[in-house]
């Protein structure tokens, strides 16, 4: 039996894909989580083979959660499931240790036979999403730059981002400038739409 981690924070969806996967004769459904937070230490207690993780979740992101199983149990093949077929989504979830990326609107075949591809040690990527992924590049933006644009995203002053994240405004300013002349836009709101299209944040 492959024992499989569901971690989704819509209730309908993980209920759903749960019933799907127990179906299935060689799969069985260990545990589900709705948070980030709890999949990890979920994973460490139940030990599955696979752990199909949504990427925006409360508490920790599916990214984080499969970095954090790469190091705490690598024994564990991780299988990325999303709505958001971002581009960089795909390559940060593949720098984390992720065996598989999949976007939600494919049938639950695709998805059953991904969780035995990664268990069986292949790489598992939708083949749409592998070819944006590839056209539209690496993340230009370094991590201070990303962590300055994503608190810009709620629409912070300058001094506002400063004193959240213990920077100098003259600082803020530069790190700014620099992710809008990265992402090729004009201003701070269509860099952060630009980072967020692309999964760069």
């Amino acid at each position: 039996m492959i024992r499989v981690l569901l971690a989704e924070d819509q209730g309908m969806m993980r209920g759903a894909l749960a019933l799907l996967l127990g179906l299935e004769e060689d799969v069985e459904v260990v545990a589900q989580v709705g948070e980030g937070t709890e999949a990890l230490e979920t994973a460490l207690r139940t030990r599955p083979d696979v752990a199909v993780l949504d990427i925006e979740m409360p508490g920790r992101s599916g990214l984080d959660v499969a970095a954090d199983l790469r190091e705490q149990l690598p024994s564990c093949k991780v299988l990325i499931v999303t709505t958001f077929g971002r581009p960089g989504y795909l390559r940060r979830a593949m720098e984390a240790g992720a065996s598989g990326f999949l976007v939600k609107d494919g049938p639950i075949e695709d998805l059953v036979e991904a969780i035995r591809r990664v268990l069986a040690g292949e790489q598992v990527v939708d083949p749409t999403l592998a070819t944006a992924a590839l056209s539209v590049g690496p993340n230009p933006l370094t991590d201070r730059e990303r962590d300055v644009l994503s608190a810009a995203a709620d629409g912070s002053t300058v001094a506002d981002i400063a004193a959240r994240l213990h920077l100098s405004e003259s600082t803020v300013r530069n790190y700014l400038s620099a992710a809008i002349g990265k992402t090729g836009t004009r201003n701070r709101i269509e860099a952060v739409g630009t980072a967020r299209h692309n999964g760069w944040l």
